[in-house]
């Protein structure tokens, strides 16, 4: 993939936030999630700290891609995700719980909750789905009879790497979303398939060129550790794949962050990309 292009890489952290979680582009976020909730749609949204006043000191260090309150009340945990963990599901849950915690009151309170909703936007593909072409998964608390139990809790997933469409397939307001994050860093034009006010805005926000020296710098910086991630989680995909074993995810996760680690990543970022602990990467 060549990152020389004329518009920003909306993998990577620095991407992702500034398309989705400034107040000049908040319309792009609620259009996006307007595509992928099934239930509710966005008239507007107030962004919130990504830190999370937790009650313990990991609680505390619990942080968020993207916080954000809508019109309705309703929380929402926008993340991106660019490589798997050992308990990616459990952390989901995990994250989810802060919204939910936040919201309880002193003294005389009902119990009644606003909706919470953690969107997940995965540039990998679940191992219990790689056998699947849906890429856009909604999952919700059910009872034994597939009945919705409380639908005031949902998990959404997008594994975007199984979005193959070329853009004459374009299709649906959601096929041009996902063709954005798969392809506009590639793109030196906008696509005839993506003339819609929301995407006008988009483009104008996501031009390299418009950055100013301390953006383009951090943008930079950004992309250098979405390489390094990319480029040791893709390798060690094809060791394994070459060692004919799926067993051993523990010792290849360690590779990775020992790689990644040696590369100056970030501890914070090795462990949102490999699930090992602060710990076990320290003494790497």
């Amino acid at each position: 993939m060549s990152e020389k292009g004329r518009y920003i890489n909306p993998l990577t952290d620095f991407g992702f936030k500034k398309l989705f979680g400034t107040e000049p582009n908040k319309v792009l976020l609620i259009d996006f999630l307007n595509q992928i909730l099934p239930d509710r749609k966005i008239k507007d949204l107030t962004y919130s700290s990504g830190e999370r006043q937790g009650l313990t000191e990991v609680d505390r260090k619990a942080i968020f891609d993207l916080y954000c309150i809508g019109d309705s009340g309703e929380r929402f945990i926008v993340e991106m995700q660019k490589a798997k963990q050992n308990y990616f599901k459990d952390r989901s849950v995990f994250y989810a719980s802060f919204p939910i915690l936040e919201q309880g009151k002193k003294n005389t309170w009902d119990y009644q909750l606003d909706p919470v909703y953690s969107v997940g936007v995965l540039d990998f593909i679940f191992d219990d789905h790689k056998d699947e072409e849906e890429l856009l998964h909604i999952v919700e608390l059910k009872n034994q009879r597939c009945e919705v139990f409380y639908d005031k809790l949902k998990f959404v997933y997008i594994e975007l790497p199984k979005f193959k469409k070329k853009e004459e397939e374009l299709e649906t307001h959601f096929d041009k979303w996902m063709y954005v994050f798969t392809h506009l860093s590639q793109l030196q034009d906008r696509p005839k398939k993506l003339q819609e006010r929301v995407f006008t805005k988009l483009f104008e926000a996501a031009e390299i060129a418009k950055f100013t020296p301390k953006e383009r710098e951090a943008y930079e910086e950004s992309l250098k550790y979405y390489r390094d991630i990319k480029n040791v989680v893709d390798t060690s995909r094809e060791e394994g794949r070459e060692e004919g074993r799926e067993e051993g995810r523990e010792e290849r996760n360690i590779e990775i962050a020992r790689a990644l680690k040696k590369s100056g990543v970030s501890i914070e970022i090795i462990i949102q990309s490999t699930g090992l602990s602060k710990k076990e990467i320290e003494n790497l």
